[in-house]
């Protein structure tokens, strides 16, 4: 009863199915609008991303630790460290797409510069093509937006300062 070394421990995929599967992912990233997503399935690891042209110039600087792969625009002379320990870092309380406005070509919920108070919205994030709206946990000015319409952010990654 001792086993073949050379026994398959998962069925390959044809290259027939990675061309299906990559269309698929192609079109879930047009559906959520996200620039990339990876999966890894038996023992098939698939990266599909597409790049993004951004009409002005701007600055980015890595994400905060708990986000590698998202940038974050740079809007103060902070390191980014010190931006996720703000205390008045609002971070996500999930994974998703970060909308700074309720539909494209809206007037934002916030502004650098706004007042907000407890329970404003400040930003929505879609997961699994649901809106959830973010709310303020604190009142103060909004000093800094770290995130972009349409960016992808991870849980925890710091979204707002308020201060």
């Amino acid at each position: 009863m001792a086993s073949s070394p050379k026994e398959p421990s998962a069925p390959k995929e044809k290259p027939a199915d990675e061309r299906e599967l990559i269309r698929e992912l192609a079109m879930l990233l047009d559906e959520t609008n996200l620039t990339e997503i990876e999966i890894e399935r038996a023992g098939l690891r698939l990266r599909v991303a597409r790049n993004i042209s951004i009409a002005a110039p701007v600055s980015y600087q890595p994400a905060p630790a708990v986000s590698a792969s998202a940038p974050a625009p740079v809007v103060a002379a902070a390191a980014p460290a010190d931006i996720s320990k703000h205390p008045g870092a609002v971070p996500s309380p999930m994974v998703g797409t970060a909308y700074r406005a309720s539909e494209p070509g809206a007037k934002p919920f916030i502004d650098v510069g706004s007042k907000v108070k407890v329970g404003d919205t400040l930003i929505i994030i879609e997961a699994m093509k649901t809106m959830n709206q973010i709310p303020s946990t604190r009142a103060g000015t909004v000093t800094q937006i770290l995130v972009e319409d349409g960016q992808p952010v991870e849980f925890g990654e710091p979204l707002v300062i308020i201060e």
